[in-house]
């Protein structure tokens, strides 16, 4: 493990060694779980830049996601995409490489929406900056999107500049029996709600709304008038947040789908998110593989990396070959 202190020791960090990693605070080890030279960005730690007028900050990618969220909260700012395994210690650069989201995406989007500019260091060991620090910034093309998601495979991501909105007055949250009709219809409802979720216990949906206090209570009465439901508590967003509902040591998975492969498969714990268009899904241990249907990425335990193979695409493999033309990180079926 090489553990750089600097923007100038990551890059000589990533020179080091023919075949590299970047790992943060190992919340998704299966994301990383290749034959390389792990480069830890846990030194790389700060906020470098915070305008609350301008609505973004800048961050060093060992940041840990709580202090960020404790800085936002301090002038009534957040991230809106909720961030998750947040308590698990997550860092900046490692929501980021994941392109990971909580409840918040459906609503807002997930976190490439808000990533702004990023400083990475390539292949060839070049410390690079793309995207900007404003809002409104249509300079070159929009690379910072590619590194949500990108599982460290395109470059070791150094800083990370994003935009963030203001916090919410208060929020409200509605616990309700249903299905997939039920997800569709609150979904293209005028509620707009803040994020709709089924529990993986209970089946039952849950919906987020946010705003001024009176004005939710007008619309909880009016979605529990549709719905039988009750007012619930808002601790169950940071469960869902912290995957305190999956197995400690299984495999943990997530796949894109739509609302009408929502049903549950027995021995299976399930989360729905975003509105029925991303399921986690924890299982005991590797051996019930077989059993999931869908294409799926493994976020920890022993498993393969992709659940049924990825679909390969020209401008991903035409990025990778521009960043990282020798290969020194491993490639995205790794």
């Amino acid at each position: 493990m090489i553990t750089p202190s600097s923007l100038a020791e990551l890059r000589e960090a990533v020179l080091s060694a023919p075949r590299v990693i970047a790992v943060g605070a190992q919340t998704k080890p299966r994301l990383a779980a290749v034959d390389a030279v792990k480069i830890s960005t846990r030194l790389l730690r700060g906020i470098t830049e915070y305008d609350p007028s301008e609505f973004t900050f800048t961050a060093l990618a060992g940041t840990p996601v709580s202090e960020i969220i404790a800085a936002l909260g301090e002038r009534g700012q957040y991230l809106p995409f909720d961030p998750m395994l947040v308590d698990a210690g997550s860092t900046l650069g490692g929501v980021v490489a994941s392109g990971l989201s909580g409840p918040g995406r459906f609503r807002y989007g997930g976190v490439r929406d808000f990533i702004l500019g990023v400083r990475f260091v390539d292949g060839a060991g070049r410390l690079l900056r793309m995207g900007g620090k404003v809002v409104k910034n249509a300079a070159g093309f929009d690379l910072p999107k590619f590194f949500a998601g990108s599982l460290g495979r395109f470059g070791v991501l150094g800083e990370m500049t994003f935009k963030v909105f203001p916090r919410p007055a208060s929020t409200l949250t509605l616990e309700v029996a249903g299905d997939a009709g039920t997800i569709t219809e609150a979904a293209r409802s005028r509620w707009e709600l803040d994020a709709l979720d089924v529990l993986p216990d209970s089946g039952q949906v849950v919906m987020r709304l946010a705003g001024p206090a009176p004005a939710l209570q007008i619309i909880a009465r009016e979605i529990l008038a549709k719905f039988p439901g009750r007012i619930s508590s808002d601790e169950c967003w940071s469960n869902l947040r912290e995957f305190r509902w999956a197995h400690l040591d299984g495999v943990l998975l997530k796949a894109a789908i739509t609302p009408d492969q929502m049903a549950p498969l027995p021995g299976h714990r399930r989360h729905i998110s975003a509105g029925g268009n991303v399921a986690f899904i924890s299982l005991p241990d590797a051996t019930a593989l077989d059993s999931i249907n869908l294409k799926a990425m493994t976020l920890r335990g022993d498993a393969p990396l992709w659940i049924r193979p990825r679909l390969p695409n020209a401008i991903t493999k035409d990025v990778k070959n521009a960043l990282d033309p020798d290969g020194r990180f491993p490639n995205l079926d790794d």
